[in-house]
């Protein structure tokens, strides 16, 4: 199953990308590499010769994550994938990630496929592949199977989908219809994919053995630094779809008193 695997880039997490780039190439050799920059500006230096790389600018509002992933699934189309796995350019891939989607896509290829992720603490660096096995500590919010198992996602599971690691079919991928091209900058579009997936009757299925791995940067709770892209977004969230994403941020953010809701709107409070 000829494969591709698909990364959003970006020159600040450059330290992050070269060592997924050297994990992958440990681990896989007959893949379809996609990466996508979303810089203003293009990539410095020449492409990689084995690289498909793609420059999507940002908008009016921030780097646009999504529509970064739908060209390069449709690039990786073009090049004869017939799996698409998405792995954020914060994550490594486990030696086992991509056997895992092959065969749960071979099983199930009208779904979308979703394996675990362990958060690295910021003095686990791991150098090569051969690393990861001891590192495996799958987030505690989703499911976590053993290798080779499966299982199909609850209605209210779709709500735990994280784009940062998951496998599609180019089939299942068309009829999702991919990322919606409304949000720019921080948050909402995976959750956004997740319930277009369940609106069209998309099957999401966790994967077990699928493990990725998130390399530590440093994070706020709630992200202050994104407030008014949460905002935003989660606003042409609710107008797709009548609720509001990201609950637990809005929360904290209107404890603190920086925002208020009015009507079905959250917005900055009144100075």
């Amino acid at each position: 199953m000829k494969t591709a695997v698909i990364t959003v880039a970006s020159r600040s997490r450059a330290e992050h990308l070269e060592r997924q780039r050297r994990v992958l190439a440990e681990v896989a050799t007959d893949i379809v590499r996609v990466e996508a920059w979303l810089d203003a500006s293009p990539p410095d230096g020449i492409p990689d010769a084995d690289t498909l790389t793609l420059h999507v600018p940002p908008g009016p509002y921030g780097m646009r994550v999504g529509e970064g992933r739908n060209r390069a699934a449709a690039a990786a189309v073009s090049a004869g994938a017939e799996l698409l796995v998405f792995l954020d350019v914060d994550c490594l891939p486990g030696a086992d990630l991509l056997p895992a989607y092959r065969d749960a896509a071979r099983a199930h290829p009208d779904a979308i496929l979703a394996g675990a992720v362990t958060y690295l603490a910021s003095v686990q660096r791991p150098g090569s592949a051969s690393d990861l096995p001891f590192l495996v500590r799958p987030h505690r919010a989703r499911p976590a199977l053993e290798p080779g198992a499966t299982r199909t996602a609850s209605r209210e599971e779709y709500d735990l989908f994280w784009s940062l690691s998951f496998a599609v079919t180019p089939a299942t991928w068309d009829r999702i219809g991919g990322f919606h091209p409304g949000y720019e900058g921080y948050g909402a579009e995976d959750t956004d994919l997740a319930w277009t997936a369940r609106a069209a009757d998309v099957e999401m299925r966790w994967v077990g053995g699928a493990d990725a791995f998130h390399q530590w940067h440093p994070v706020s709770s709630p992200p202050w630094q994104h407030l008014d892209d949460i905002l935003r977004n989660g606003a042409t969230f609710h107008a797709r779809w009548g609720s509001w994403p990201m609950g637990g941020w809005l929360e904290a953010f209107a404890a603190a008193g920086a925002i208020e809701q009015r009507d079905d709107a959250w917005v900055r409070s009144r100075a």
